[in-house]
């Protein structure tokens, strides 16, 4: 990527929303990657940057984080700014303020917000009322912010992107949806594996797939674990019940009782192949204790890199 390019992306980017990687193009979604590689370098090699001196984040959290909420606060506080914890209980939405005049407020205090929450209209509609930038820190429908992560420990453990193939294995959630899309947006091959009833949204995959004819990159929807695996580059997995879903637990147990990434079924996938999971994981149920933690796993790369990709979201929108 040219150095007049990188300075025509960070133009572009700032001021900007992170709703989801459908908004950025393959360019913009790599030059954040490479953002985020650097700023990894930086606070590796104790180089002080501090792009966001000054500035503050609200993070409005509708459901509970361990990885989100400390990689945002430790991030903003590396950028030289400041973040602050909101949870429902704190602010008036918790009692039936709309969105709309707490995302039109709190624009007036703020320089940035992140929000995770259940209803993806949720992040929508607090995007259009308010007049700093919104980042989606995970809804039902989409997780942008780890899929950036996620491709960013792909990139440094396998050196490159476009042509790999990743095969996910389990509920077609919100993980497998913008992880569908990056990889379409990128160039990845990617097969998704679910039982019957569990699939990814079928707009989602439609996208994807116009995606992927632009980038050249193939996308396929399988019942069979061992035909999706199969050659994979990256095996990916996420719990079967994820939060909100509790309540099927048992029902998920018996529907997914073929699709657990185990020995047995990694060994269709390539030698060399590495694993990932977005966190938190049950082992024992969507992975065995032997894949999660063997010598093919990078779920630690994977959730240390949502603390460099997150700050190369805010630096890119909010600097």
């Amino acid at each position: 990527m040219s150095q007049l390019l990188k300075e025509e992306l960070a133009v572009s980017l700032k001021g900007r929303d992170f709703i989801e990687l459908t908004d950025y193009t393959p360019e913009e979604i790599r030059y954040l990657i490479d953002l985020a590689i650097e700023l990894k370098r930086k606070q590796k090699a104790g180089e002080t940057h501090h792009p966001l001196k000054g500035k503050t984040l609200g993070m409005i959290f509708e459901k509970s984080s361990t990885r989100t909420r400390v990689s945002f606060e430790v991030g903003m506080y590396q950028l030289g700014g400041q973040a602050l914890f909101l949870s429902r209980n704190d602010l008036q939405i918790g009692r039936g303020e709309t969105v709309s005049d707490t995302a039109q407020t709190l624009s007036r205090y703020l320089d940035g917000m992140m929000i995770r929450t259940f209803a993806h209209r949720t992040v929508i509609e607090l995007a259009r009322a308010a007049t700093v930038p919104v980042i989606n820190g995970l809804t039902d429908l989409a997780h942008p912010c780890q899929v950036l992560a996620d491709y960013q420990a792909v990139l440094e453990h396998k050196g490159r992107l476009a042509g790999l193939k990743i095969a996910y294995i389990g509920d077609g959630n919100n993980m497998v949806h913008s992880l569908l899309i990056g990889a379409a947006k990128l160039g990845l091959h990617m097969s998704v594996a679910t039982p019957e009833g569990y699939e990814p949204d079928a707009d989602v995959v439609r996208m994807t797939k116009e995606y992927a004819a632009e980038s050249g990159s193939r996308i396929h929807v399988c019942r069979d674990p061992r035909e999706a695996i199969a050659d994979a580059d990256v095996v990916y997995t996420d719990v079967w019940a994820s939060m909100g879903f509790e309540a099927e637990q048992k029902e998920r147990e018996l529907a997914f009782a073929d699709y657990q990434v185990n020995e047995e079924l990694a060994r269709h996938a390539k030698p060399d192949y590495i694993f990932m999971h977005c966190l938190p994981a049950h082992r024992g149920e969507e992975v065995s204790e032997g894949v999660i933690d063997g010598k093919h796993s990078i779920i630690f790369d994977q959730a240390e890199n949502r603390l460099h990709a997150q700050k190369a979201v805010m630096a890119a929108i909010m600097g």
